[in-house]
């Protein structure tokens, strides 16, 4: 297999890809999609996190709060108000300050507090909040100072917010709209204009080729995938697996187009394929978006091992350790898919050497 072949090709498919109505598709619609959601449900262009607070004394740290810009502030005459802003969403967080909480603050080193959470916040407003509320607290004291509140959920927490229900679906949506659809497409094209036949008298062989549209259908993906993170704001803290999962997701939908166009004839067979195969790669996403569906069933999917990770990193903030099992099931999938499409590709060869011998 030359390198200098598969680049070649990878050049061609760069130039020529953009000219195609395929192209256009799997790149314009996961982000019309995303669009959507997010305008509907306030993902992007979202408000800040909504901090409550309620004051029983006078402590510096409500000034502080209204200076800093990552939070929303507002103010509430007592508790029972605050915590009916809480059960209704109007605020992510009700803090209660008591008439000494200064005072406290100063002599323990220790930021203490109640605070009243509602149910359905974004899982990301309630790790902010915390976070700001240190970084203020330390103005005050001079020193890091820790954070030890006690948390009482309000309304539904089990209630997961829809822009964190779809976003699932969107980021899965991305990758193997793009990442599965345009190596496949790609295939289809060249079969049906019999350039795939000819491909053993040509310096190329049906190897580098499939490797170099598996190259840019992988790339695609990724890109995609980007995006919509980028959109979201959703790279978490954990950015480099993140973009790892991106990458084995983005070559698992490359793969399983490249054995879609291995066998699929025509464009019109592709997207009914594409219909009905959507409802085993999106299951997953399906699944997360009603919470009242038993999650195991996830576990049938493949795209499931993907999916879990890229929402735990970009959502709940997980790490390594945290993705390691389903990264690990995620690379043994992919290297039976690599397997097939290479034992496709082989037969393939060997059909089309008989053709021409």
């Amino acid at each position: 297999m030359s390198i200098k072949h598969i680049i070649t090709l990878f050049n061609r498919e760069v130039i020529h890809g953009p000219k195609d109505v395929t192209f256009i598709m799997v790149v314009v619609t996961p982000i019309l999609i995303s669009l959507f959601i997010s305008l509907a449900f306030g993902n992007i262009f979202s408000e800040k996190p909504k901090l409550g607070l309620t004051d029983l004394g006078s402590s510096q740290l409500v000034s502080l709060l209204k200076e800093n810009s990552t939070l929303l502030i507002k103010e509430y005459p007592d508790e029972a108000t605050l915590k009916e802003a809480a059960t209704s969403g109007a605020v992510d967080m009700g803090l209660v300050l008591p008439a000494d909480f200064d005072t406290a603050l100063i002599q323990t080193n220790t930021l203490k507090a109640s605070a009243y959470v509602w149910g359905e916040s974004l899982a990301k407003n309630r790790m902010i909040i915390p976070a700001v509320l240190a970084d203020t607290a330390r103005q005050i004291t001079g020193a890091e100072v820790p954070v030890e509140i006690n948390s009482i959920s309000l309304g539904d927490e089990q209630n997961v917010p829809w822009s964190d229900r779809l976003f699932p679906f969107v980021v899965l949506m991305a990758m193997f709209f793009s990442g599965l659809m345009l190596p496949a497409s790609s295939l289809i094209d060249e079969k049906q204009k019999r350039t795939l036949e000819a491909v053993n008298i040509t310096p190329a062989t049906l190897g580098e080729i499939f490797t170099a549209k598996g190259a840019i259908g992988t790339l695609l993906g990724l890109i995609m995938g980007l995006i919509i993170l980028g959109m979201n704001s959703a790279f978490g803290n954990a950015p480099l697996p993140l973009v790892l999962m991106l990458i084995l997701g983005s070559l698992m939908a490359s793969l399983l187009g490249l054995l879609a166009g291995a066998f699929i004839k025509d464009m019109n067979t592709l997207f009914a394929v594409w219909k009905f195969g959507g409802l085993l790669l999106f299951g997953p996403a399906f699944i997360y978006l009603f919470p009242q569906i038993p999650q195991w069933i996830g576990y049938f999917f493949p795209t499931y091992y993907i999916l879990k990770p890229v929402v735990d990193l970009s959502i709940y903030d997980a790490g390594w350790s945290d993705i390691a099992l389903n990264a690990g099931i995620t690379v043994i999938l992919v290297a039976i898919l690599l397997a097939v499409v290479s034992n496709v590709v082989k037969r393939m060869s060997n059909s089309a050497l008989r053709l021409y011998t």
